[in-house]
């Protein structure tokens, strides 16, 4: 005789146990602790010595004179604002990064339209246009000093046939035409990247409707670049206003003054004078106005390019 089994009875509702998934071991301590090396070698090369610059700033001590380290709070940099060599070099160094970021900016918009047609050899005129940015400062100023330069044997004598002393008639100039060659590359590429991202239905519309080049350029390539030349802009201006190594291969500084920049001066101060309160002060105040621009830069790209890291 078959026997029928009853069907099975549902578990009561209190009696089945959700299995909640397992939460990882890892808390956001452990995750960055790999980190901690990195972080330690950056406070140690970076904000270590900022904190004893700063230190030194409120201190007269000259390396000259020993024993005359003292505490003198805020008249190192009452006499650096009174130092007119000090005001000078801060005129040179506005003058220097606002030409060297305009011209720079517009050779590289120009060379940026010009790469982003189609021609035979793009890649290779690419490559050659990028190649000044890759070469070390140090090695484009002693090229251009001794190839571009030079009274006697410089490209400049042999094209225009005279005995003009460039670096000393026009030091400021020359060194000004170097870091516009050496920067133009690295505008060029950030504004090609803006160019490329043009959306092509946009332009195709336009050019449908009638639009020519220039129209085109003026009312949608030149507003949708506007961003890139903010950031290119900010970016260079940084960079430049930093420019040591063609003043200091190129000039000295010279004639006198009329090249000297604020880190060839601070330079200056602290190893040829062996200032250390006055250019520890100098540094300082150097320091405070990079962060000023620095602070726009960062808001600006974090504003241009979106969290997942495309252009917006």
């Amino acid at each position: 005789m078959s026997t029928i089994s009853a069907p099975a009875r549902p578990e009561p509702a209190h009696a089945k146990k959700a299995t909640a998934p397992k939460r990882g071991t890892d808390t956001p301590f452990k995750r960055r602790l790999p980190l901690l090396p990195a972080l330690l070698f950056v406070v140690a090369v970076t904000q270590l010595p900022f904190v004893l610059t700063v230190f030194y700033s409120f201190q007269s001590w000259n390396l000259v004179r020993p024993g005359s380290r003292h505490f003198v709070g805020l008249q190192n940099y009452i006499d650096v604002f009174a130092d007119s060599t000090f005001l000078g070099a801060l005129l040179n160094t506005v003058v220097l990064t606002v030409v060297c970021v305009l011209f720079s900016l517009l050779l590289g918009l120009g060379l940026a339209i010009l790469l982003d047609r189609k021609f035979l050899g793009r890649g290779v005129v690419r490559t050659l246009l990028i190649t000044p940015f890759l070469i070390l400062p140090a090695a484009g100023a002693l090229l251009w000093k001794t190839t571009m330069f030079d009274p006697t044997y410089g490209l400049l004598h042999f094209v225009f046939g005279t005995d003009v002393d460039w670096l000393s008639e026009f030091p400021l100039a020359a060194v000004m035409a170097q870091v516009v060659w050496q920067w133009t590359p690295f505008m060029m590429l950030l504004i090609l990247a803006g160019l490329q991202s043009q959306p092509k239905d946009v332009l195709e519309a336009a050019s449908v409707d009638g639009a020519g080049r220039w129209r085109t350029f003026t009312a949608i390539t030149l507003p949708h670049l506007s961003r890139f030349l903010q950031l290119a802009t900010l970016l260079g201006a940084i960079y430049i206003v930093n420019s040591f190594d063609a003043i200091f291969l190129m000039t000295q500084g010279g004639p006198g003054t009329a090249s000297t920049n604020l880190p060839f001066y601070i330079y200056q101060r602290a190893f040829q004078g062996f200032d250390i309160g006055q250019s520890s002060a100098m540094g300082v105040i150097v320091v405070i106005l990079t962060m000023i621009v620095a602070t726009f830069a960062l808001r600006l790209m974090f504003r241009t390019f979106s969290v997942q890291g495309g252009a917006k």
